[in-house]
């Protein structure tokens, strides 16, 4: 069996920094990724548009011209999104939107996640005009839906946990005050996430990562397979059905593939374990799995094109990017995953991580 696809944006990743930059780009590319959104919770965030604006973060203009050193020159579209933190404000908004270099905004739940030193309580960019001016200049606004600050028994617990939270309470605040805002409810991983995308207008949808389609919390906790460990948790089987149920299904326009990858040179250290889990250059082949998983027939007329909709189609159309022209093929053969190596240490892919190296397709650009 073969898929021949055309290439695809990634709309979730990670490409870190530095010495890693160019072995994760290039794993990017080794996917078939047309483009990507870089995610901006770098060291310092990308948090103003501007290399000359007087803030001490780094701008968007300048982690550009990072990517584009590393390799990043040879995508169709790359699209960085600006870091929102305590300085961020509507007139940054509308400044960098007019330049052309704003076309989305990252929300982070202070000290919620990896690189989420920098920020910033949810309700005060909605009483501070911050995201209205996003919604006036037509620039995304990608969340990660988590509430912050949590006692252990609500972070995580039987009757609810922080996603659930934030979707039952802050994003429904946010779209009853700016309904038409455009909003990416990035890696969403519970049942409730998925009824309010599809509730949703049409300027809200959601992008879903592998591993969020394969696993629950149970592989997770199973043995402790940390490489499994990424932010939000992977959660329990009926939210894995309400995912699985949303990306394979044909008339699906809303739910889309960003893999979340993260890259970790040191994934455990004694104090705990870093978010994230690494799916560079294989994420195709992890998502056919997830959807023959899920029971599409993938040989199937109908099954192939909802897994090309989901991969190549639903994401590109809601950031308005255009259809590349090149393609590459899945083919149902068996193939291994390795160790990436970089100049600063091995990163494990999840795969591997897991035990499992051995992945059920391959692919060929």
């Amino acid at each position: 069996m073969k898929l021949t696809l055309p290439y695809w944006y990634d709309l979730h990743t990670h490409l870190r920094q530095e010495e890693l930059l160019a072995p994760i780009i290039a794993s990017q590319g080794a996917m078939g990724c047309a483009g990507f959104l870089a995610m901006p919770n770098t060291k310092p965030p990308v948090a103003k548009v501007f290399e000359g604006d007087d803030l001490p973060y780094w701008s968007i203009e300048a982690y550009r011209e990072m990517i584009m050193r590393a390799g990043g020159d040879v995508f169709q579209h790359i699209i960085t999104p600006l870091y929102l933190t305590k300085d961020t404000t509507p007139q940054m908004i509308e400044k960098g939107a007019k330049a052309g270099l704003l076309k989305a905004c990252k929300y982070y739940p202070p000290h919620g996640t990896t690189g989420a030193d920098f920020g910033y309580p949810f309700i005060n960019f909605i009483e501070n005009g911050v995201f209205e001016a996003m919604r006036d200049h037509d620039v995304t606004l990608c969340i990660h839906g988590e509430e912050h600050h949590l006692p252990a028994e609500q972070y995580f617990d039987r009757a609810g946990n922080a996603e659930e939270i934030f979707y039952t309470e802050r994003v429904p605040a946010l779209l009853d005050k700016i309904p038409d805002i455009r909003l990416a409810c990035e890696h969403i991983t519970t049942k409730k996430a998925v009824d309010l995308v599809k509730s949703a207008g049409d300027t809200v949808a959601a992008s879903v990562t592998p591993q969020h389609i394969l696993y629950t919390v149970g592989h997770l906790l199973q043995g402790l397979k940390y490489h499994l460990f990424c932010l939000p948790l992977v959660k329990f089987n009926e939210d894995r059905e309400a995912i699985r149920g949303a990306v394979i299904d044909p008339a699906n326009t809303k739910f889309y593939a960003g893999t979340d990858s993260a890259a970790h040179t040191t994934k455990t250290t004694e104090c705990g374990c870093a978010a994230g889990c690494f799916t560079g250059g294989i994420a195709p082949q992890l998502y056919a799995q997830g959807f023959e998983e899920a029971g599409v027939d993938l040989s199937s007329e109908r099954g192939a094109r909802s897994f090309e909709s989901f991969l190549c189609h639903n994401g590109r159309n809601f950031y308005g990017l255009p259809l590349p022209d090149k393609t590459f093929t899945l083919e149902k053969t068996p193939s291994q995953t390795q160790a990436l190596k970089t100049p600063s240490g091995e990163i494990i892919p999840l795969p591997l991580g897991l035990g499992n190296p051995k992945l059920e397709w391959s692919l060929k650009l």
